[in-house]
């Protein structure tokens, strides 16, 4: 017998003792991939993606098949082999090494897939980070002692909104089912909106109905407007009008699994005597909007009975009602976007929307929660949150939340620690009970290397900051924030200059911290003339480049080529940095 085959042998009774299961060894796969041979199309994604990050790690080639060849053993994906995993609900997973066999297996169509990349990520260190970044480690020879996972999310919707977290196959991987999840069919799609929110104009335009209809229209100050209004939500006849337009539109949406009736963005409900009584019966307006959702949840529940109903608690309808409960498939998304996110929600200084969650989670099954984790003003404003993700996650999971969005920059790539909020979130959603300070810890490390340190140094700094200052990090923060002086930036662009340094020979991670520089470099340019009066009245040296025309183009070379497209939610281009230049110069 030759040499390598007594050393094949060798490394595999040495592995096969030492680990139980054996994936691969050299670089040379010892499993077949299996799959039921009536599995569904998600199934068979898993199973290439599975052999296709196994390759990545090992090097070795894995094969697929329904059925498991002499003499090799196997790693099961989905409902298939001889393990009693048993039953599994929506989105359960079970990871089971039995014998020499791995089980990769599921609940429901994304099942399978999330043990696959939960396998792939918890067990052997494969990460995501963005669409654009991923740490696969290289190990030749792979094995596993034991393992008995099995876990079912909080969660059943997923969605952190932000630019790069909608890439399908970032969104799969890190288990997100969101609906602006670019998710395929493969990937084992997603929850689907009809009308996503703020649709009582788009059920009922005023343009088609208000002429012939104003009754239908909130009454305020004694007259019938449909100017920033709401509808009237007594009048059964419009009722049964927005019930028929949207059933029209479901039946052309088949994939929608939730449908939205819900306020206009503003304020304007109606003040007629009808609607008056019952939010004053019910001690807060949620109270009419619900008997309303109530209805046109039954009205529809016979012909599209796998279609929840949403609606918004928001802004006047946040409190909940004393008598009305939602019905069964009757979806309340509470907002949390008057909230300070600078101290968590369960602080005092957050105390009514925390009474808020208590009382909707006691009389709400299906209770969703739309939260904010960006600066919509500024995008690019350092927005120092990221030490509330975490706990405010748990929060929610505590108080019977089972979805969560999370709204961030949606408009633009590359806003404030986009791609690590996006991350930690993800994660967090998948398993709030993780530890966020040891998530962004993870991420910082994988994503700018040796960098990461002083990354997290102008972190640091910057949350410390805000919590010196008092501050109300709202949603909408200003640019001239107690937070955002001079010492506090100076300081933090200094860690982050280091932090270039520190990678000076990689383009790529020099690429990413420049990208975390442009928030300190946009704070600085719309406090220009204030913080050049400030460094010259004390004596400081001046940190960046002398003049804001340098500033300004170094900002804009970053920003282009990641084609950034704005800096706030509602604006094109870049006026607000235009805007600053020129003050700058007066």
């Amino acid at each position: 017998m030759k040499l390598k085959s007594l050393v094949a042998i060798f490394l595999l009774i040495w592995c096969t003792d030492i680990f139980g299961v054996v994936i691969s060894i050299n670089g040379q796969a010892q499993v077949q991939i299996v799959m039921d041979e009536n599995a569904d199309v998600p199934v068979h994604y898993a199973a290439e993606e599975l052999a296709r990050f196994l390759k990545e790690v090992t090097g070795a080639d894995f094969r697929i098949g329904t059925q498991l060849e002499d003499g090799w053993n196997a790693i099961y994906v989905g409902t298939c082999g001889p393990a009693p995993l048993g039953d599994f609900q929506n989105e359960e997973i079970g990871i089971l090494t039995q014998g020499d066999d791995l089980y990769l297996s599921g609940g429901g169509l994304r099942g399978p897939l999330y043990a696959v990349y939960t396998f792939l990520e918890d067990y052997i260190g494969c990460h995501w980070w963005s669409s654009q970044a991923q740490t696969i480690p290289k190990r030749p020879t792979l094995g596993f002692v034991k393992i008995d996972h099995r876990f079912k999310p909080v969660f059943e919707f997923r969605e952190p909104f932000w630019t790069d977290a909608f890439d399908g196959a970032w969104a799969a991987r890190n288990k997100c089912n969101g609906h602006s999840q670019r998710l395929t069919a493969q990937q084992g799609g997603r929850h689907v909106y009809e009308g996503f929110v703020h649709t009582f104009y788009s059920l009922i335009p005023p343009d088609r109905y208000f002429a012939g209809h104003p009754e239908w229209f909130s009454q305020i100050d004694g007259k019938r407007t449909h100017d920033r209004s709401q509808l009237c939500l007594t009048n059964d006849t419009m009722r049964v009008e927005l019930t028929k337009n949207l059933k029209e539109r479901l039946r052309v949406n088949p994939s929608a699994t939730i449908a939205s009736v819900s306020q206009n963005d503003w304020h304007g409900n109606c003040q007629c005597e009808a609607c008056q009584a019952i939010e004053q019966e019910e001690e807060s307006p949620a109270g009419l909007v619900l008997r309303f959702v109530n209805q046109v949840a039954a009205d529809i529940e016979q012909e599209f009975p796998n279609v929840e109903i949403s609606t918004l608690a928001y802004q006047y309808t946040r409190k909940p009602p004393k008598i009305t409960r939602p019905r069964p498939n009757v979806i309340v998304r509470l907002c949390s976007i008057e909230c300070s996110f600078s101290v968590p929600l369960a602080d005092e200084r957050n105390q009514k929307f925390r009474d808020d969650i208590v009382g909707w989670s006691q009389i709400c099954n299906r209770l969703y929660v739309w939260d904010y984790t960006t600066n919509f003003r500024h995008y690019f404003l350092p927005h120092p949150n990221l030490g509330v993700l975490a706990p405010n996650v748990k929060f929610f999971a505590d108080h019977h939340v089972v979805g969560l969005f999370e709204q961030g920059a949606y408009t633009s790539p590359c806003a404030e620690m986009a791609e690590l909020r996006a991350w930690v979130l993800a994660r967090l959603l998948w398993n709030p009970n993780l530890d966020g300070e040891q998530l962004i810890d993870e991420f910082l490390a994988g994503y700018y290397g040796a960098a990461a340190d002083e990354i997290k140094a102008y972190l640091t700094l910057i949350h410390q900051s805000v919590i010196q200052s008092g501050d109300w990090l709202g949603c909408f923060s200003p640019d001239d924030a107690k937070f955002l002086n001079y010492d506090t930036l100076a300081q933090g662009w200094m860690h982050l200059q280091a932090a270039e340094a520190m990678v000076s020979d990689n383009t790529e991670l020099v690429q990413r911290v420049q990208v975390a520089q442009l928030p300190v470099m946009y704070a600085v340019m719309r406090n220009w003339k204030k913080f050049q009066q400030q460094a010259a009245d004390s004596d400081l040296i001046w940190p960046m480049a002398k003049t804001p025309d340098e500033v300004y183009e170094q900002f804009m070379q970053i920003a282009r080529d990641k084609k950034v497209t704005r800096l706030n939610e509602w604006q094109d281009g870049f006026a607000l940095l235009d805007d600053a230049l020129k003050k700058a110069k007066q």
